[in-house]
Parts: structure tokens; sequence; C-alpha cells
């Protein structure tokens, strides 16, 4: 569930780029507020109730694994906000909720100023009853990082698997031509190969794809790693920030973050092959999941012969 911000056809789009077949939601007022609830149709929920501050539904209603499931945002009008909270905490203190803790950044909201000074705290969270807690004992709260928001995202983690992995092809990247770099290489392996004799433009793209595959690793940079490089760095910066009162470490990195996200957008983009995707275009989530839509859809996991086997 989250805060919209936006209008119904801009849910409609997210709610097709995260490949889920229902949503609840309540309308935003002027230009906040407005709540999203999100959810699959292998899940059995069922909306019991919403408003501007929260949406109640019931999962698996009228069996013996019934459970209910509500997500708070609180008042969207920051006067009023205090007594919203207050209402929340007499409710899950006459109620009993605990707290399920969480794995990653301790804070999950955070605003930088250009003095220097930062505010930090942890506004999201997961809450539950004991019982609750007894029928999913293994419940984690991951606390993840959103590069386009200053709250970060609450995942709640039951259990999963990780992906097969698979050898990566080489596929020539359309952010590369923002590099002149690019060029050079292209034009430099081009003209080495009529010294070399090589024969066949086959063999000449081959020897283009080694060497840029080389120059994106070691000179243009990978994106998804030098983000992964950005990211943990950023921790440990706002740690700093926190301790010395100096935020310019946090905003140079959320800057250069920014600017890898710009060129990952591009990368997803090309790869999503769709027609309407243009340039500048920066909803990657969507390119990331059409692309790997793709890659799940032409991935064989395993063999079964007529044994079984």
């Amino acid at each position: 569930m989250a805060e919209t911000l936006t209008n119904d056809a801009r849910l409609e789009i997210i709610q097709r780029s995260i490949e889920h077949d229902h949503r609840w939601v309540v309308p935003r007022e002027g230009k906040g507020g407005g709540l999203a609830m999100f959810w699959k149709s292998s899940i059995k929920l069922t909306v019991v109730g919403s408003c501007k501050y929260y949406i109640d539904a019931i999962i698996d209603r009228g069996s013996e694994n019934e459970w209910h499931l509500t997500g708070f945002y609180g008042e969207p009008e920051t006067a009023r906000r205090s007594k919203a909270w207050e209402k929340l905490g007499e409710v899950l203190d006459e109620c009993g909720f605990m707290d399920l803790g969480s794995v990653g950044p301790k804070f999950t909201w955070a605003r930088h100023f250009d003095n220097g000074n930062s505010i930090w705290e942890r506004l999201d969270q997961g809450l539950a009853t004991n019982n609750w807690f007894l029928k999913f004992p293994g419940t984690r709260v991951h606390h993840l990082r959103c590069d386009s928001s200053d709250h970060a995202a609450i995942l709640i983690v039951f259990s999963g698997l990780d992906p097969p992995k698979r050898k990566k092809l080489f596929r020539f990247e359309e952010m590369w031509l923002s590099n002149p770099g690019c060029y050079e290489i292209v034009q430099a392996v081009w003209n080495r190969c009529e010294t070399e004799h090589v024969e066949g433009i086959l063999g000449r793209v081959e020897k283009c794809g080694r060497d840029l595959s080389w120059w994106n690793t070691n000179v243009f940079g990978n994106v998804q790693r030098e983000l992964e490089n950005l990211r943990k760095l950023l921790p440990k910066a706002e740690e700093e920030a926190i301790l010395r009162g100096d935020n310019t470490r946090v905003r140079q990195l959320t800057k250069e973050i920014e600017e890898w996200r710009d060129k990952e957008s591009t990368m997803w983009a090309q790869r999503s092959r769709l027609l309407w995707a243009r340039q500048g275009d920066k909803n990657w989530n969507y390119f990331h999941s059409c692309a790997t839509k793709r890659y799940q859809k032409n991935l064989i996991e395993g063999l079964r012969d007529e044994e079984g086997s």
C-alpha cells in the first residue's frame, strides 16, 4: 500500500507494471494524499473499509487462517497529523501490537538541507499482534532504499527463492551512445580489423562486442554494479552525516545515483522492446518488469523425461 499522489490512469499503469490483478483506491484530495492497495488473484483479499487515513482488508476471510491487513497513512495535512498518530497509538496499545523490527537502514525517512543539516526519522514500520507473529514466525521487515522518494519502501518477506542464474549474452546498450568513447572503440576495432585482415562482417561485430564489453566494465562502468556500489556507500555517508551534522557527501552520492538511474532507465527501456518506449521516460521499474517477464517466458528451468525424472 502507498500514498498515490497521482491519478487513476497512472495507478493502472503501475498495476500492470508490477503484475497485480486488483487494486483498491482512495482518491487523493487536491495534490496530496490518496491511498492505493494492490494484490494478486492468488491472494484471497477482501477490503472491508477505507478512508483517507487507511485501507482495511481481510485475508482468507471465513477460514481458520483469516487475518486482518491494515495500511495506515495518517493525516495528509501537516497541522492535523499529530492527532491522527495519537489515535493510532491508542489503538496499538489497546490491541497489543508489537513492532516487527527491521532489516536494513535504521531510518525510513530523511530530509536533507543545503546547509549540511538533515532530519532522520523511522516513520514507516510493520506491526502485528502476537497471534499473527506465531502464524508467520519467519517474517522479516526490510527497509528498501528508494532513490525517487524521501521515504524507504517496506518489504515484508515470508519466504522466497533466488532466481536461477544464466550466462549473460552480449547486447549493445543504447546508453553507451551518450559517451564518445563508444564511437572511438567501434572505429578503432573496425580499422584494426582492416589491418589484421579479419574477414566477414560477423567476425568484426564479434570483435567489437568483446572490446565494448571490456570498455563497459573498465571505463564506462556497469550500471547495476555502479548503482550497487553507490548505494552501499550511502548508508555509511548517512551515518557520518548524523554524527557530524554535515550531509554534503549524502547529497553528492544522491546526485550520482540519480545520474546512474538515468542510464539504467535507458537500458531497461531498450531491453523492454516496447515500440512506445521513448528516451527520457524514467519509469525504469515498468521497463524492468517487461524485460524480466520476457526473460521468465524464455527461461527453461528444467526438463522431465517420460519416467518423470
